[in-house]
């Protein structure tokens, strides 16, 4: 979602997908934003996965503690950095997260602070982005790191990394998914990508799960261009920009 707007937070949530992609790598969203659209979210059992910047430590703890259910990391390198941001976004026993519960996330203290932990533990998810030529060597490590869940793959980047930019079919490509799908169902972790209704069976006959489409500027766009059109078969003049 591109726009930020809680309204269409609702809908998507109306509509019955399961889970609201945001993106803070790409785009600035600031933290009273991103708790109405979290809130808005959570109005409708909808899921929020939050991308951080990359690295940043408050990129971590704040969206989770804002009520997001998942992180997306991107461009994760090496096995090292997976088990670094395992151990980063998980409470006791299985990690070292910063411990603050007056948050959404725990409930301001109105719960105790040993359910806190065990709820938020058990409900959140990690992803971590295969995005580049050298994850593809440490691609085992990566995905069976403790506290990563979802494995990504960013085949835009990754193409870029392969010398093959937007070459989403280019060998060098698919062996990359391959792999990763390969690692992801030794380790019995989930893996996914970006998918249109066309691709998707493919892939999900190797074992992608997490599946990725649609966002709210591509469905206004094809919407304004298909209103242009029609009403330009009545004469009605325009003077596109595009």
């Amino acid at each position: 979602m591109n726009t930020l707007d809680p309204v269409i937070a609702d809908m998507i949530g109306l509509i019955g997908f399961d889970c609201l992609w945001l993106c803070n790598e790409h785009t600035g969203i600031d933290w009273d934003r991103l708790g109405h659209l979290i809130r808005t979210a959570q109005v409708n059992d909808l899921d929020t996965m939050i991308r951080t910047d990359k690295g940043a430590y408050p990129d971590f703890i704040r969206p989770l503690e804002a009520g997001a259910t998942s992180l997306m990391v991107p461009h994760c390198m090496s096995g090292a950095e997976a088990r670094a941001i395992g151990q980063a976004t998980r409470f006791q026993p299985l990690g070292r997260r910063a411990l603050d519960s007056g948050n959404v996330d725990g409930h301001y203290c109105l719960i105790p602070l040993a359910e806190y932990l065990q709820k938020a533990n058990e409900n959140t998810f990690i992803v971590v982005q295969i995005e580049d030529p050298e994850a593809l060597d440490q691609i085992d490590e990566i995905v069976a790191a403790p506290g990563v869940d979802v494995v990504f793959v960013g085949p835009a980047d990754l193409s870029h990394g392969l010398g093959v930019p937007g070459q989403f079919q280019d060998r060098r490509v698919q062996k990359a998914i391959e792999d990763v799908a390969d690692a992801c169902r030794k380790h019995g972790k989930h893996w996914g990508l970006p998918v249109s209704p066309e691709t998707a069976p493919k892939l999900m006959e190797m074992g992608a799960r997490f599946l990725a489409s649609g966002a709210d500027v591509l469905g206004l766009g094809a919407y304004l261009r298909d209103l242009r059109g029609r009403f330009e078969k009545l004469g009605v003049e325009f003077e596109p920009k595009l």
